[in-house]
């Protein structure tokens, strides 16, 4: 059977929902092979074990079976071992830790109601619009 390319492989094995995606993450070196970078046209072999940093989570594979086209996920899931640390299977800290606190982003739309009524109680005057 004919190796498939780096990107193809990991688009086929549904790490990266395009080709595109795992092209681009590959060039941006967030896929190394025994610790170093590869390249999207490198081919892939059995027993090849690859470092991947996506979005969501850090892979750690091991190829066993060659795929040149796109299956279902329960079929797709037996051509490579998950190596993954229980550490690297948590969703990366990045993308989850921002929150809303409730408050206004300083100098965007309308002043609060407490600010507007420290603004009036500065200025000595009414200064709302609803007179």
């Amino acid at each position: 059977m004919e190796q498939p390319r780096l990107d193809k492989y990991l688009w086929a094995i549904r790490i990266f929902k395009t080709r595109t995606q795992a092209a681009a993450a590959i060039e941006a070196g967030k896929v190394k092979w025994n610790g170093a970078a590869v390249k999207p046209s490198r081919m892939v072999s059995v027993g090849d074990r690859y470092q991947i940093k996506t979005p969501a989570r850090n892979w750690l594979i091991e190829v066993t079976g060659l795929l040149h086209d796109r299956m279902g996920y329960k079929e797709a899931i037996l051509n490579y071992i998950d190596h993954t640390t229980e550490e690297g299977k948590l969703p990366n800290k990045h993308i989850g830790a921002s929150f809303n606190t409730g408050k206004r982003q300083s100098k965007t739309g309308h002043p609060t109601k407490k600010q507007r009524r420290d603004l009036e109680d500065f200025l000595g005057e009414d200064i709302s619009t609803d007179q």
